[in-house]
């Protein structure tokens, strides 16, 4: 593994013109007009897979978005690992706020990125992390130093809940049988704080529509003496919180695993400044659920937040219109021993019990995913903390972050492995949001990091 820096130096750029090419497709899988582009982007990540050197790649279809698949086997006595990913995006939206087009990658200088950062949609949230798993096989297997096995399962329906993966992964065990998974969509606290996230917390996302009158009405005419529904709505949801930001509904804390003063004390050491916070963010103060530091409320509290919310006129100028229906996205955040199915229905139950009679409420389950938390003294673990020690000279930081990888827990019910998730990206990096962005430094760092998890996996897992 020692001559991975040359090959990276001598290889940076092309590594950086083929991710900014991939970049370039708006695989956006929640918008079906964007449907040819995810399966273009497939295609390209079979290539990609292909040309890196694994001996057998497909494209494999699921009910949704297929599923590409690659593997290197070069003797099955050895290890396995299974690297996971995926290649669609997140919407763009809104347009507006981008510096630049969401799908024409550009690299600028950061503060926090000096050595650059490429622009664009996808690029950190996952098709760069994933694609430095790519090229650091791409470098163990030209060089002759693959010290295991290895399998890609690289997905397309992420972003809009992995619904089709439950079925392949059922239907595909032995195709993706493995000692343990590999995957690269987190993050770490800073270039110069390496972290291995341990914890994600789970999701229930759910859709309410709130109808008042049958049509839309004069609010002149109307007005006072009808249900508007974007009024009932506002209320509906203010009521979610109370005064300390705790979460109304019945039974909703009644399964969260509560932290030991020491186990908070332990999180506590790690560094986090409230002012760099704020700044970063451009806010006034911090926002929360009483009781709790802001690391805490972003990783063991679960949380309910709105997503998106709508009704009525909403174009330029004015239209005095009581609206018919108003509507809402709602996400949950869960943490340890919260079931998103159980949570769901306990919203379902109460957003339906709150609402006056004057409306009907419809509520629509989209998707969720169960919370995951991963031992620290596993030999997947170990072997990361060596990787990282490698390349970054300090042992990283063990970190409970606030999102969502449904897939997690599902690996280790139908595959039963551990997942270690080796994160490179920065919270800064604005995934989800409009200038999202992944740095230059970061992408060549994973790729220079990920083949020591090979080597000392595999050397702890055959001692």
């Amino acid at each position: 593994m020692e001559n991975i820096n040359d090959y990276i130096n001598t290889n940076k750029d092309r590594f950086i013109n083929e991710l900014i090419e991939l970049l370039k497709i708006p695989s956006i899988s929640a918008d079906t007009a964007f449907s040819q582009d995810v399966l273009e982007t497939a295609r390209v990540v079979e290539r990609s897979l292909s040309e890196a050197g694994c001996d057998n790649t497909e494209i494999c279809e699921t009910k949704g978005y297929p599923v590409v698949y690659g593997e290197k086997t070069i003797d099955p006595n050895l290890p396995t690992i299974l690297v996971y990913g995926h290649y669609d995006v997140q919407p763009p939206d809104p347009m507006d706020l981008w510096e630049s087009p969401p799908f024409e990658p550009v690299i600028k200088e950061t503060k926090l990125h000096p050595d650059g950062a490429i622009f664009a949609r996808g690029a950190c949230d996952d098709k760069g992390q994933f694609y430095m798993h790519v090229k650091a096989v791409e470098f163990m297997i030209k060089n002759n130093t693959l010290p295991c096995n290895v399998k890609f399962m690289i997905e397309g329906e992420e972003e809009v809940g992995s619904d089709s993966l439950a079925d392949f992964l059922n239907d595909h065990k032995d195709k993706l049988a493995n000692d343990i998974i590999l995957i690269s969509d987190t993050g770490m606290m800073a270039n110069d704080v390496p972290s291995i996230t341990t914890g994600l917390r789970g999701l229930s996302y759910v859709e309410v529509e709130v109808t008042g009158p049958n049509r839309d009405l004069h609010s002149g005419i109307y007005g006072g003496a009808v249900p508007n529904p974007i009024n009932v709505l506002s209320k509906m949801i203010a009521s979610l919180h109370d005064e300390n930001n705790h979460i109304t509904i019945p039974g909703f804390y009644d399964k969260v695993e509560a932290l030991s003063k020491e186990e908070r004390a332990e999180m506590a050491k790690a560094p986090f400044d409230i002012e760099d916070y704020k700044e970063a963010l451009d806010i006034g103060d911090v926002y929360g659920e009483e009781g709790y530091s802001t690391p805490e409320r972003y990783s063991i509290r679960p949380t309910l937040d709105v997503n998106g919310i709508w009704g009525g006129y909403t174009g330029e100028g004015a239209k005095t219109v009581i609206a018919s229906k108003a509507y809402a996205k709602i996400s949950m955040r869960l943490v340890p021993h919260q079931n998103p199915d159980e949570i769901t229905q306990m919203f379902m139950d109460h957003f339906q019990a709150i609402a006056p009679k004057g409306v009907k409420v419809k509520v629509a389950p989209h998707h969720g995913g169960l919370p995951y938390v991963t031992p620290t003294d596993s030999i997947g673990y170990k072997a990361a903390s060596k990787a990282y020690e490698k390349t970054f000279g300090k042992t990283p930081i063990p970190e409970r972050t606030g999102g969502s990888i449904p897939i997690v827990a599902l690996f280790e019910k139908v595959l039963e492995s551990k997942t270690i998730l080796m994160g490179f990206g920065l919270d800064s990096d604005a995934i989800h949001s409009p200038n999202e962005h992944f740095g230059v430094w970061n992408f060549l760092k994973g790729i220079e990091t990920i083949p020591y998890f090979y080597k000392y996996y595999t050397e702890l897992a055959t001692s």
